[in-house]
This record gives C-alpha cells, sequence and structure tokens, in this order.
C-alpha cells in the first residue's frame, strides 16, 4: 500500500464512522399539539428554534408551492431560511402570486406576477418569519409559507400529531406556528431514541 492510500485510507474510515456515529445519536421529537378554540390542529408548524452559535446552510434543493385546482399546495409550507422556492402554476388558467408581508412587516411586501398553466417562478427566503400567500386573480386563495431558523421542523396531521426527525442531542426550544393561534414554545432535551413533547396552542 502506497503511502498516500496509508493516509487516505484512515481518514475516509474515520469521516464514515464519525457520519454513522452521528446518525446513530440523532433522535426524534414527537408529540400531539392540543388546539384550544381552533377549527383543527392540522397544520400547526412544530420546528425547534434558534441554536445559538449554529447555523445552518441552504438546502441545494428547491422547495415548490404550487397553485392547483384554485388552491395554494401545500397549504402551509415549511422551509429553512435561504431556501428557494419554486411557485408552479398547474391550473388551466392564470395565478398571480403575491405576499402583503414577511414576518408582519409590509416592507418586505413582493408581487411575483401573473402567469399561465406550466410556468414555473422561484423566489429566495431569506427572511424568518411567516409569509401570507395571496392571489389577486383569485382573492378566495391563500397559504403560507414559514421560514424557520433550523432543519428540524415538522407539520402537525388532522389529529395534532407531529414527527421532527434526526434532531442532534441537546437541549432546545420547540415553538409552534398556527394561521389562527398565538405562538407557543416548550423545552425538550434530545437524547438517542425518541423525545416527548406535547403543547398546547390557543387562539
Amino acid at each position: 500500500m502506497s503511502n498516500l492510500k496509508k493516509i487516505v485510507f484512515p481518514a475516509v474510515v474515520l469521516l464514515v464512522l464519525g457520519t454513522i456515529a452521528t446518525s446513530a445519536w440523532a433522535g426524534d421529537v414527537k408529540g400531539k399539539v392540543t388546539a384550544q378554540g381552533l377549527r383543527s390542529p392540522e397544520n400547526i408548524a412544530v420546528y425547534v428554534d434558534a441554536i445559538p452559535g449554529k447555523t445552518f446552510p441552504a438546502p441545494a434543493q428547491h422547495a415548490v408551492m404550487a397553485q392547483h385546482h384554485l388552491a395554494f399546495v401545500p397549504h402551509v409550507l415549511v422551509i429553512l431560511k435561504g431556501t428557494t422556492v419554486d411557485f408552479t402554476n398547474e391550473d388551466p388558467v392564470g395565478h398571480n402570486i403575491y405576499w402583503p408581508a414577511i414576518n408582519r412587516n409590509r416592507k418586505l411586501a413582493h408581487n411575483m406576477g401573473t402567469w399561465p398553466q406550466g410556468i414555473s417562478k422561484p423566489f429566495t427566503f431569506d427572511v424568518l418569519g411567516d409569509v401570507p400567500l395571496l392571489c389577486n386573480v383569485h382573492p378566495e386563495m391563500s397559504g403560507y409559507i414559514i421560514v424557520v431558523p433550523t432543519p428540524y421542523f415538522a407539520l402537525t396531521d388532522k389529529e395534532g400529531n407531529y414527527t421532527i426527525k434526526n434532531v442532534p442531542p441537546g437541549k432546545y426550544t420547540l415553538t409552534t406556528w398556527s394561521e389562527e393561534a398565538k405562538p407557543t414554545t416548550q423545552a425538550v432535551t434530545v437524547g438517542a431514541g425518541i423525545a416527548n413533547a406535547n403543547l398546547t396552542v390557543k387562539r
């Protein structure tokens, strides 16, 4: 074995073992969100809030927000800060996309324009918070993009259940976002295996 191979091979082995060990120690955060005074506990975002001293690179893969059957699909899309979203029109009619604010800051309002079926337009979201989506052509349409500071997030199902996968060990703050309820926070400690965290949101 050459000297180069003697150096490179152990380094690769250590890298692989380190990756396996990190994955093995990662845990899931599971729980249920109880919605008081809301129509449904579905589509509530639950995410690990900002981690001091930790930043995350934006994913290379784009997220997709479609306009399909005169609706935004999905109704709520949660993304990591810096993610590019492709807005697609899948209907045989023209659609417009605009948002009046980001995180209630009207200075960040933006109109993507109007385009026909089969066209897609990208936009990169670099500001944290909620982005309410509307369509000038069809005022009954609405949707949301929620920009969060970590890649550890989930949306609740119809019963309010959620699972955030592959969270590294540590102590974190869970935060919720809901279309109708006030945000709530809760501490959670993650180790190997499953950490349970039930939350309650109120209108």
